[in-house]
């Protein structure tokens, strides 16, 4: 081998040196700026120093509490899905009764104290499912008014067409 081939070596050992070392340069880089935004993005470490080790634990902590809360809102959800499809039932069944009653009344059959417009609560065209119409209930009354047990109180002298 010739002088010339040895150095022609030695600069290709060298470039392939220094590609070398400024990819892994790079990959350090990439690493470091990755857990710097995992930490930012972790609220219990934001703006704080932490080893790598406490950064992924505190993020590893805070993706469970993340899929609980998540577990915990769906759950919700599937509740107030069913209360509304509750409530449906109550005002599809209420405005079945309230035809019912008309259509008898229309008919000269007259009104019955004992009749079902007594278990609801009747202000013009709107419906309440709610006693008082106040817009909350104890879930002692939605028992109650699902099953059409409760009855209406009405003032003296007042009319069930009044109601």
């Amino acid at each position: 081998m010739s002088d010339e081939e040895r150095d022609v070596d030695v600069e290709s050992d060298a470039d392939k040196r220094a590609h070398h070392n400024a990819l892994e340069r790079r990959r350090r880089d990439h690493i470091k700026f990755s857990f710097t935004s995992l930490r930012n993005a972790v609220p219990s470490l934001q703006g704080e120093k932490a080893s790598r080790a406490q950064i992924l634990k505190k993020a590893a902590d805070y993706i469970q509490s993340m899929r609980r809360k998540n577990t915990a809102h769906l759950q919700d959800i599937e509740d107030l899905k069913r209360q509304n499809k509750l409530l449906e039932e109550q005002i599809s069944f209420c405005v079945s009764v309230r035809a019912l009653e008309k259509t008898k009344v229309a008919s000269g059959g007259g009104y019955s104290t004992g009749s079902v417009l007594d278990t609801m609560n009747i202000k013009g065209d709107s419906i309440s499912a709610f006693d008082g119409g106040s817009g909350s209930e104890s879930s002692e009354d939605t028992d109650n008014s699902s099953r059409g047990s409760r009855k209406k109180k009405s003032s003296p002298g007042s009319t069930p067409m009044d109601l």
